[in-house]
């Protein structure tokens, strides 16, 4: 008897997709990148930090919260860029305004008519004047749409305003950001 209430256990477990193993419904459908359980909660975002228009940085960040406090970790970091002037609130040329983003959908092969290949989708911010609103905005790099590389030289960091990285680094965010539920959250600064 034993057997089957320990059968009926299990199979109760797996029917409700992960709760009681401390997964959240997103993550029991194999999504997003939080996990809470009573000890604390796990989540993972991307941040951009700005140095240059073709020298800034581009990290993976686990984040762990729990009653001791606040612990940060780097999973992978990559050399990146943004836009062709710091100018945030010049279209198409400024680079990426500081704030958060939600991050769409992670292509794989995207068909833009710049864009192509390996392209992580952000909203639209407005810049710092209050004013002017980017659009179209990503996370990519110089490739065609199956992901082979175009990729020139370090001059291709430059965008029209996205951050941009090398076809190897975003091949290999994509795998680090798969690994973790994909983060949709990218902080800028």
């Amino acid at each position: 008897m034993r057997v089957n209430r320990r059968a009926a256990i299990a199979g109760s477990v797996l029917a409700l997709g992960g709760f009681v193993a401390g997964l959240t419904p997103a993550q029991a459908a194999g999504e997003p990148a939080e996990v809470r359980a009573s000890d604390g909660t796990t989540s993972y975002y991307l941040t951009f930090k700005k140095n240059t228009n073709t020298n800034s940085t581009l990290r993976l960040i686990k984040q762990r919260v729990t009653e001791q406090g606040t612990s940060r970790v780097t999973l992978a970091q990559y050399r990146a860029g943004s836009g062709h002037t710091t100018n945030e609130c010049e279209k198409n040329k400024g680079w990426l305004p500081n704030g958060t983003y939600t991050i769409g959908k992670y292509h794989t092969q995207y068909d833009g008519s710049v864009i192509k290949g390996y392209a992580f989708s952000l909203n639209d911010k407005t810049c710092k004047n209050g004013v002017t609103k980017r659009t179209e905005l990503f996370i990519h790099s110089k490739m065609k749409k199956d992901g082979t590389s175009q990729w020139t030289g370090d001059n291709n960091y430059k965008s029209e305003g996205c951050i941009k990285l090398k076809p190897a680094d975003i091949k290999d965010l994509y795998k680090q950001a798969k690994k973790v539920g994909f983060p949709k959250t990218l902080k800028v600064s």
